[in-house]
């Protein structure tokens, strides 16, 4: 059978969100799925660069994209004052009225080549998958124009993201916009694919008429396999990823404040302008190594070559609990010790235990984070700070490879 999977973050697009839709795209053949892709001839993201996909060249088709380009408004913000903070938010206020999202002008022509897609290669099946929400538009309405089955993968929560942060004047009514995408991912999608549970239960409260699967992302034990890791003269732990919404550094940043200066936290990705400042006032700022963006086999070799690696999750409720986060399956895969300041009861922290990959401690105890660092230093000055061996089964369950399988067989059952 042949699909198209419809993905605004592709590659040379990088970052966390990209690499779903690759590995789906890369490894669905092995399961007898021929899958082509269609994304942004320029998706206009701050990252950028990641190598070509082993796939066809012919099987990856592009959709031009006019709107606007990536922003982090909080940053950009940050530090003005009077009349140039004014000016700025002027500057940025448009994009606040794109719904679902700021992604949305790409709607027409993604919609336009997906049908030409699909009626030039016989595809059986689309996929779409989030974020941005506005992805899914796509989905309905090629469906409609073409009647071809239409898979929906959410990544994450259509009506209720804990990192959303919308101005007060707009916040209901991008509430109600999203909540109306999932009402019609709900009623016209032939199939859902939920990351998490609890994105699963809130499609399923929706009614769709469709299966409502979860299938978690993976981790990629192959992309490690010729990666070593080597001790150095000072301990390093990793943490990759960006910081927005309630993501917070500062507790661990505490945490490191008390310990000797040998030992360096490394933060691969894009780390806020406030917290920098926060980090210098504490006299910290040479005990970081700031990387703003690495394609990611330099980030696999930089999680590989850590001594330990940093999971930090904020606690935002029940939504936030069963969030595992992509990176975690990246830090299994490194095979690293893990330090994880995430919520105790929550779908992160469950996993860490059940691969005794590391500690687990609440996103605001610095103590107990203190005391974390402080237990992986000295194992790691004794020398016994080794390789987490994982248990085989639990390998092959999370295996990025064993997800795709699962998602091979759904859009079969299509």
């Amino acid at each position: 059978m042949r699909i198209l999977i419809c993905s605004f973050y592709f590659p040379p697009t990088g970052g966390g969100g990209v690499q779903r839709p690759l590995k789906f795209a890369e490894l669905l053949p092995e399961y007898g799925v021929e899958a082509h892709v269609l994304a942004p001839s320029d998706a206009k993201w701050f990252h950028h660069g990641e190598p070509a996909p082993e796939l066809p060249a012919s099987f990856v088709h592009r959709a031009r994209f006019f709107g606007p380009r990536g922003r982090r408004p909080t940053e950009e913000l940050y530090g003005r004052r009077g009349l140039d903070r004014a000016l700025q938010k002027l500057w940025l206020t448009p994009r606040r009225f794109l719904v679902p999202d700021e992604d949305v002008t790409w709607l027409p022509t993604a919609v336009a080549a997906a049908t030409g897609v699909i009626r030039r290669e016989g595809i059986d099946v689309l996929l779409t998958t989030s974020p941005p929400t506005s992805v899914h538009l796509v989905g309905a309405l090629t469906k409609r124009l073409t009647g071809v089955p239409w898979v929906a993968d959410l990544r994450d929560s259509i009506v209720a993201n804990p990192d959303l942060r919308y101005e007060r004047l707009t916040v209901r009514a991008k509430e109600q916009v999203h909540r109306s995408v999932a009402r019609l991912v709900a009623k016209r999608a032939d199939a859902i694919i939920a990351v998490t549970d609890q994105i699963a239960s809130e499609m399923h409260e929706l009614r769709g008429h469709g299966p409502i699967e979860v299938i978690p992302n993976g981790a990629d034990f192959d992309d490690f396999a010729a990666l070593t890791y080597k001790k150095d003269e000072r301990f390093r732990i990793t943490h990759t990823g960006s910081f927005f919404g309630k993501r917070d550094p500062r507790p661990f940043l505490t945490a490191l404040s008390r310990l000797d200066s040998d030992v360096i936290a490394r933060f691969v990705g894009d780390f806020r302008r406030s917290d920098l400042e926060w980090a210098r006032a504490k006299g910290l700022v040479d005990r970081l190594e700031l990387i703003p963006y690495a394609p990611r086999r330099h980030s696999l070799e930089l999680q590989r070559g850590s001594d330990a690696l940093l999971l930090l999750l904020p606690d935002v409720g029940e939504r936030g609990r069963d969030v595992p986060s992509g990176k975690l399956f990246e830090y299994l895969a490194a095979k690293r010790p893990i330090l994880a300041a995430v919520p105790p009861a929550g779908t992160a922290a469950e996993l860490i235990h059940e691969a005794g990959a590391g500690i687990v401690v609440a996103p605001d105890d610095v103590e107990g984070i203190q005391r974390g660092l402080e237990e992986l230093v000295t194992q790691w000055r004794t020398g016994e700070l080794a390789d987490v061996q994982l248990p085989p089964a639990l390998i092959d369950r999370i295996s990025r490879r064993a997800r795709v399988r699962d998602v091979a067989e759904l859009l079969k059952s299509i």
